[in-house]
C-alpha cells in the first residue's frame, strides 16, 4: 500500500479525538443524544482547525445505528459504508470548483430522493464562500426548509463573504485556532505511535510554525521526518528543513539595530541568505519576535499567552530592557511596510537591506515617524559626556574651561539676566530630550523684551514645536525667576535677522553656560 500522509492517517474518526474544539464537540454530541439535530450548520474558522473533520464525524453520528454517548460506533453497516465511501448518505462538494448556479440546482433536485440506508442525507459544502450570488440565492429556499432527512453542513474560512440570508438559516460554529500546547501534545502522541524520535524543542517549533492549524503541523512534521528519515529530529534540523531562523539570530539583529551597527546587521542578512532562508519568512519571524517584546514591555504577560516557554519569556524580558516601547512599535511598522512591499518584488534581499539600514540609521530619514528614534540616539550619545561646572573650573583633564564673555547691559533686560543666571537650575527640571535639543539653540531678545529661542537645527525646531513643549519651558522658567518671562520660538531660517548679541547654551545638562558677544 502507498504511503499515507500523517494528516490523513491520523484524521479523527470520533468526536473525542478532535483537539482544541471542546465547546463545539460537546454541543454537537448533546444534540445527537437529545435528538435536537439542526437542519443546517455553518462551520467557520481558519484552515486546519477541524471543520471538515467534525462535519464528517457529525454525518456518521447522525446516521449511526448504535451511537454511543453521541459518538458514531464505527462498527455498524452505515458507519462502515460511509467510511469506505460505498454509502452515498454523505455527499461532500467542493464549492470552489462547483460554484455556479447550475451546480446548486443539481443539489436542489437531488434532495428530493431519500437515503436508501440510514436516517439522513448529509451535504457537506466545503469553502462555501466561493459560491456565486446566484448560486446562494438558488440554495436559499431549500436551505430554509429542506426535507426532514436532509442536513446541510457549510464550511468556510471566510465567513464575512457569506450572505446574511445564509447566516440566518444556519447554526453557526466558530472553530478557533488550536493552541501551541495542544498541537505539540498531539504531535508528541502521534510520533510515539509512529516510533519516530523527535526532540520536544523541535515539536514546539513545528507547532509554532503551524500557526494554530493541526493539519499544517502534521504536514510540517511529515516533511521534517522524511528529510531526516531514521534520525532523531532535533530543533536545529527542523529549522534547517523549514527554512526558519533561530531566535538567537533575531536577538542579534535587534541588538545591532538598537546599537546602530549597520555592518553587523547586514552581515546577518547575508548569513540568512547563505543558509537559504526565505526573506519573507525572516521578515515575518522578526516582526513576530518584536511583537512579543512589545507585549512584554506593555504588560505583565504570561508565557502561556505568548505561547512560549518560561525560559524564552525570561530572555525576552532581558532583551526588552534595552529598547523603548515606541521604538519597538516603530520597528514593527517598518517591517510591516517591508512585508507588503516584498509581495510584489523580485529583489527581496535589497528591500530587506534598505529596511535594516533605515532602522539602524533613523537620522537619514526625513519622515516624522522616525523622529522619536532619532531623539533616542541623541540622548544615548549624551549619556557619557562629562562637563565641568563653571564654579569649579580649572586646568583639569576635562580640558580648558570656556570663560563667559561679558554681555552689555543694554542688550538684555533684568528678567532675562535672571533667566540666564538660573539656567542651570532651570535645565535640571527639564527632560533629557528637551535639554538635548536646547543645546542646538541660540537665545536672543527682541525689541519688545521677548526672550527668543532660535534653533540652529531643523530637528530641534520640530521637537520644540511639539504641542505643550514651549508651555513646559515657560513654566520651568517662571518657577525659577518668579515672573512670567515672555518666550517665543523662532524658525531656523530667521536666525540671521536677530541682533548679534546672543547666548549660546552649549551644555544640554545645564552645568556650564557660555555667553558670547560677537561684537568683541
Amino acid at each position: 500500500m502507498s504511503y499515507m500522509a500523517l494528516y490523513r492517517k491520523f484524521r479523527p474518526t470520533v468526536f473525542s479525538e478532535v483537539k482544541g474544539q471542546d465547546a463545539i464537540v460537546t454541543t454537537l454530541k448533546n444534540q445527537i443524544k437529545s435528538g435536537r439535530i439542526g437542519h443546517a450548520y455553518l462551520f467557520c474558522g481558519t484552515r486546519g482547525t477541524g471543520k471538515t473533520t467534525v462535519a464528517k464525524i457529525l454525518a456518521r453520528a447522525v446516521n449511526c445505528e448504535n451511537p454511543q454517548d453521541g459518538e458514531p460506533c464505527g462498527e455498524c453497516p452505515v458507519c462502515k459504508g460511509i467510511a469506505s465511501g460505498s454509502l452515498m448518505n454523505v455527499i461532500e462538494i467542493d464549492a470552489a470548483s462547483n460554484s455556479n448556479v447550475d451546480n446548486v440546482r443539481q443539489i436542489v433536485d437531488e434532495v428530493s430522493y431519500c437515503p436508501t440506508m440510514g436516517k439522513y442525507k448529509v451535504y457537506i459544502l466545503d469553502e462555501v464562500h466561493m459560491l456565486t450570488t446566484q448560486a446562494f440565492n438558488a440554495l436559499l429556499k431549500t436551505l430554509e426548509e429542506p426535507p426532514s432527512y436532509v442536513i446541510f453542513i457549510l464550511a468556510t474560512t471566510e465567513s464575512h463573504k457569506i450572505p446574511i440570508t445564509i447566516h440566518s438559516r444556519c447554526q453557526r460554529y466558530d472553530f478557533k485556532r488550536i493552541s501551541l500546547e495542544t498541537i505539540a501534545d498531539r504531535l508528541r502522541e502521534l510520533t510515539a505511535k509512529e516510533g519516530a524520535s523527535v526532540e520536544d524543542d523541535a515539536l514546539n517549533f513545528i507547532a509554532k510554525e503551524a500557526d494554530g492549524s493541526m493539519r499544517d503541523a502534521l504536514s510540517l512534521l511529515d516533511q521534517c521526518l522524511a528529510f531526516h528519515y531514521g534520525e532523531t529530529l532535533t530543533y536545529e534540523k527542523a529549522l534547517d528543513v523549514l527554512g526558519a531562523v533561530d531566535d538567537g539570530v533575531l536577538t542579534e539583529m535587534l541588538k545591532c539595530i538598537v546599537a546602530g551597527d549597520t555592518a553587523h546587521a547586514l552581515d546577518l542578512v547575508d548569513e540568512v541568505s547563505v543558509q537559504g532562508r526565505d526573506f519573507n519568512q525572516f521578515t515575518g519571524d522578526f516582526m513576530w519576535y518584536l511583537r512579543n517584546i512589545m507585549l512584554v514591555k506593555s504588560s505583565d504577560i504570561s508565557a502561556q499567552t505568548l505561547e512560549i516557554s518560561e525560559e524564552s519569556l525570561g530572555r525576552l524580558k532581558e532583551i526588552a530592557k534595552a529598547v523603548e516601547l515606541p521604538t519597538v512599535m516603530w520597528y514593527i511598522g517598518e517591517l510591516s511596510k517591508l512585508s507588503a512591499d516584498m509581495k510584489y518584488s523580485d529583489q527581496k534581499r535589497i528591500l530587506l537591506e534598505i529596511a535594516i539600514i533605515k532602522m539602524c540609521k533613523p537620522q537619514i530619514q526625513t519622515n516624522t515617524d522616525s523622529l522619536r528614534e532619532r531623539i533616542r540616539i541623541l540622548e544615548k550619545k549624551s549619556e557619557g559626556v562629562q562637563f565641568v561646572p563653571m564654579s569649579n573650573a580649572g586646568p583639569t583633564a576635562a580640558g580648558p574651561v570656556i570663560k563667559p564673555r561679558p554681555v552689555r547691559e543694554k542688550a538684555l533686560p533684568e528678567d532675562v539676566k535672571k533667566v540666564l543666571e538660573s539656567w542651570e537650575a532651570i535645565c535640571e527640571t527639564l527632560e533629557p530630550s528637551v535639554r538635548s535639543f536646547l543645546s542646538q539653540c541660540k537665545m536672543s531678545i527682541s525689541d519688545d523684551d521677548v526672550l527668543l529661542i532660535v534653533p540652529t537645527e531643523t530637528l530641534a525646531e520640530l521637537y520644540l514645536k511639539k504641542e505643550g513643549m514651549m508651555d513646559s519651558l515657560r513654566s520651568a522658567i517662571s518657577e525659577q525667576v518668579g515672573k512670567e518671562v515672555p518666550i517665543e520660538l523662532k524658525g531656523v531660517e530667521k536666525a540671521e535677522d536677530f541682533t548679534d548679541h546672543y547666548v549660546d547654551v552649549v551644555n544640554m545638562f545645564g552645568k556650564q553656560l557660555v555667553i558670547k558677544d560677537d561684537t568683541m
